[in-house]
């Protein structure tokens, strides 16, 4: 597949699990809070554009006419995002532009780039994404077909390989992880902090390790009591978190907080009233929840999400075999789907001038069908198919020039709607 030849660029640049540690992923991450604040703030930098934001990973896409300066431009919000300098940023960021651009989303849609191979969560993500753009009218086409297409792929991908069966999930490994540390959780007593998607997993996977008690907090009171009675167990106000860590054996956090929610001093409180009682204390967000200071409170067993990657390298390796069938479904995918970028600058074009013919020959039918004989339904039937046909065979090979020329000339373009008076205006 090539795509040198268009006017159009697609590109990606970001930071990831794999390039990043979490301390600068947690600056550049994006809550789904703040993604409406983000996304006017990525309007001052390209045209239109998206941000995917998960706890392993900020990336932006965007389309531009001229790749090396969107590129740019997606770096320069990335930096004025995070607040940071370009030589703090740019050791971590990747970018992607065209056929490795589409390549790496569809890696990205069908769970083959997360931390955890095959998990599901990160469709979603790519879906919201998406859905977010959409209503900050960051997107039109191709980039919105470009995502429709990663999504079928994802979804593809998901159907056809086992890459997904049985999948762990980050939120999975994180109670992986607590047992490991403590051994039977059966007689533990866990505190869920957070109660979005991450926080119903760990509740769910908590419960089913056998957990004998499970208290839920968060910054929402409400949504914390139905989580808590859910799983049949109990919530509290986030405001009594620390009187709550002295009972507590086991902490996995994961709000989409902007700044911690424990800080090493209220861990170091809670600690000096347990005799001889570890605290393991499990944080997957990003930013992170819990200051990374605390780990070294005597007792106390802290992990982050950057320590789950001995779990995901193991797991990588057990879906090999699957990770290969996933890459020959994108390979096929990509062929496919080049063909379709290949005239899509031609597509608006070619859409004006179809729409207009087909007006003229619907209202030319109108008229003449009123100054015939009665005509049959069948009759009727047979004029209509034969004024299509001198439609398409009509347009059929301007409707083929532009796309073969679409994308080597933008004045080609221009010159067709010209010649049939259309309005060359991107919708």
């Amino acid at each position: 597949m090539s795509t040198r030849a268009s006017k159009m660029q697609i590109n990606v640049v970001g930071v990831n699990h794999s390039t990043t540690p979490v301390e600068v992923r947690e600056r550049l991450a994006v809550s789904s809070n703040q993604i409406a604040n983000a996304l006017l703030m990525l309007r001052k930098h390209v045209e239109q554009g998206l941000i995917l934001s998960t706890c392993n990973r900020t990336e932006v896409y965007s389309i531009a006419k001229i790749a090396r300066t969107q590129v740019s431009n997606g770096v320069e919000f990335l930096r004025d995002w995070a607040k940071t300098s370009d030589a703090e940023l740019l050791p971590y960021i990747y970018r992607y532009e065209n056929e490795d651009a589409m390549k790496h989303l569809f890696q990205v849609a069908s769970g083959l780039d997360s931390m955890i191979i095959g998990e599901f969560e990160i469709l979603g993500q790519v879906k919201q994404g998406l859905e977010e753009a959409e209503k900050a009218g960051m997107v039109k086409q191709p980039l919105r077909n470009i995502f429709h297409h990663a999504l079928q792929v994802g979804r593809r991908v998901r159907e056809k390989t086992g890459i997904s069966k049985n999948a762990l999930s980050v939120s999975s490994v994180a109670v992986s992880l607590a047992a490991q540390a403590i051994g039977d959780l059966s007689n533990c007593k866990a505190l869920v902090i957070g109660t979005g998607e991450a926080g119903r997993l760990v509740a769910k996977a908590l419960k089913e390790k056998g957990v004998c008690q499970i208290t839920t907090t968060s910054r929402s009171q409400e949504n914390a009591s139905a989580l808590a009675a859910a799983l049949g167990g109990h919530s509290i106000n986030i405001s009594n978190l620390s009187t709550e860590l002295a009972t507590c054996d086991i902490i996995i956090s994961c709000t989409g907080a902007p700044h911690t929610i424990l800080d090493r001093q209220t861990v170091e409180t809670a600690i000096a009233t347990r005799i001889n009682r570890p605290l393991v204390i499990i944080d997957i967000a990003v930013p992170r929840d819990v200051e990374p200071e605390a780990r070294q409170v005597k007792g106390v067993f802290l992990c982050d999400i950057d320590d789950l990657t001995h779990v995901s390298e193991l797991n990588r390796k057990q879906r090999e075999r699957e990770i290969h069938s996933a890459m020959r479904i994108i390979d096929f995918e990509m062929e496919r789907f080049a063909s379709w970028w290949q005239t899509a600058e031609a597509e608006p074009i070619i859409s004006r001038l179809t729409t207009k013919a087909e007006n003229i020959r619907r209202a030319q039918l109108a008229r003449t069908l009123k100054k015939l004989r009665e005509l049959s339904p069948e009759e009727q039937k047979n004029v209509e198919a034969m004024t299509k046909a001198i439609v398409q065979k009509l347009l059929h090979d301007p409707i083929q020039w532009l796309k073969e020329n679409a994308n080597t000339s933008e004045e080609n373009v221009k010159l067709v709607g010209k010649l049939f008076q259309l309005d060359t205006k991107e919708p």
